[in-house]
């Protein structure tokens, strides 16, 4: 049987989305209405978070599109 690595799945609440990002709560909410922003997972009934990984990869097509647009 083969073993497969996992990397452990971290989930980010709001707060440090928000620290990672930049955006404010209503700008975060906003993005994900308009498909634009990694989607949140319910914790619990009154919970989200995000996966840590889904914030990392907006993060780098951001500054890839950034970068281009540029032209560097």
């Amino acid at each position: 049987m083969a073993t497969q690595i996992q990397r452990a799945l971290v989930i980010l609440r709001l707060h440090q989305v928000k620290g990672r990002t930049g955006l404010s709560r209503s700008g975060i909410y906003q993005k994900m209405t308009d498909g634009e922003f990694p989607r949140s997972v319910a914790l619990g009934l009154r919970a989200v978070g995000w996966v840590e990984s889904d914030i990392d990869q907006w993060l780098v097509s951001k500054v890839e599109a950034s970068r281009l647009s540029q032209g560097a």
